[in-house]
């Protein structure tokens, strides 16, 4: 089962050392569900990241809500994509435009252990998320 933002920041808050919270987000990206082979398109594709990173928004109109689902060809990527889908998933539109996972990266001490590459592309999911929460909205 994937866990909350809160339950995630929680534990990356409490693990002692970068090779902890390492070790957690490499963890998280294990149990993430592998997206299904038809959704992995190249207009899913995000532009922007060094590894390869497929993100699918739906919107649930019934829980008037965001269901984001993604996956990437790298470990520590897709530990990183279980953190960002754990903070967007459940939003509604409005609420995905106006959330940041990169402060709250940086909030977590994760941005700065991570290679610029690495950072940039947090930035470009961010972005492509929020972008198409706004086509939601």
């Amino acid at each position: 089962m994937i866990k909350t933002f809160k339950e995630i920041a929680l534990s990356l808050e409490n693990s002692p050392s970068w090779q902890q919270k390492y070790r957690e987000i490499m963890l998280l990206g294990k149990q993430l569900p592998t997206m299904p082979a038809v959704l992995k398109t190249s207009e899913a594709l995000v532009r922007g990241c060094e590894s390869k990173v497929w993100l699918y928004l739906d919107f649930d109109l019934e829980e008037n809500c965001l269901v984001i689902i993604g996956d990437s060809d790298t470990r520590i990527v897709k530990g990183l994509l279980a953190i960002i889908l754990s903070l967007y998933n459940g939003l509604t539109p409005e609420q995905a435009i106006h959330t940041d996972a990169f402060t709250q990266f940086n909030h977590l001490g994760l941005i700065q252990h991570l290679s610029p590459s690495r950072g940039n592309g947090i930035k470009a999911m961010v972005e492509r998320i929020q972008t198409m929460a706004e086509q939601k909205n």
